[in-house]
């Protein structure tokens, strides 16, 4: 970008004497000087609206027009343009209610973000949907659950089957028997005919049913990991 360099310095030719042809303006002189001034513009930025080349710098403490955040353009943007455009996406990322998580940090995320009022959320839990269609999981910040494993109460049925087809002894006629024993018909018999008696065993069937489940702590819970969580109060 050119400077206007003054060729001439006319104030000086008044004090000459009269007479001295030093005094006299040129019409070269002044040419001159217009086409330094003609060079000197052609290089200069427009006021309004000025289309810049090369690298352009704002001087320290320059204050600028702040564009609106919609903007898109190639205008050129304030301190305070791209303040307004980070808090916007900050805004838009994390509005009140939003859920931050961190892996390593336990540090309020006002402090690392810059922003909002942030409170410890969710301490041992795990997040799960909301669904409407079922009524543990159809309020929002519902929560539930057990840590520890409990066995719900139930009970077995056992059915035992027990057959006995009895059984039969065969005595032929004339044998005799000790302790009083007696073998009791109704018909004649005659010849080597012989009695049989039948009679069952009189089985006793015991059935036990045995108990299935056991109950513990912290024997409920799913795969998991651990990481700070906050809730954006404000």
């Amino acid at each position: 970008m050119s400077n206007y360099v003054k060729s001439t310095d006319f104030a000086a030719k008044d004090a000459l004497a009269s007479g001295n042809a030093a005094k006299i303006v040129k019409g070269t002189e002044i040419d001159t000087e217009f086409n330094n001034i003609a060079t000197a513009v052609a290089t200069k930025a427009d006021l309004a609206s000025p289309t810049f080349t090369g690298t352009p710098t704002l001087p320290t403490g320059t204050i600028a027009v702040t564009q609106s955040t919609s903007d898109d353009s190639t205008k050129i943007a304030t301190t305070a343009f791209v303040q307004d455009v980070v808090d916007a996406i900050k805004q838009s990322l994390y509005p009140v209610g939003s859920i931050y998580t961190n892996a390593t940090s336990s540090t309020n995320p006002g402090t690392l973000l810059g922003f909002g009022t942030w409170t410890a959320f969710g301490a041992g839990r795990v997040m799960v949907g909301f669904d409407s269609g079922n009524s543990l999981f159809d309020t929002a910040e519902e929560t539930g659950g057990s840590a520890n494993a409990v066995n719900v109460s139930h009970t077995h049925t056992a059915t035992s089957t027990v057959t006995d087809p009895g059984h039969s002894h065969t005595v032929k006629i004339g044998e005799s028997f000790s302790g009083g024993n007696s073998v009791q018909y109704t018909n004649s018999i005659t010849g080597n005919a012989s009695v049989v008696n039948s009679n069952t065993t009189g089985i006793t069937v015991a059935t036990s049913v045995s108990t299935e489940g056991s109950s513990g702590t912290n024997a409920n819970y799913q795969p998991y990991i651990t990481v700070y969580m906050w809730k954006r109060t404000a």
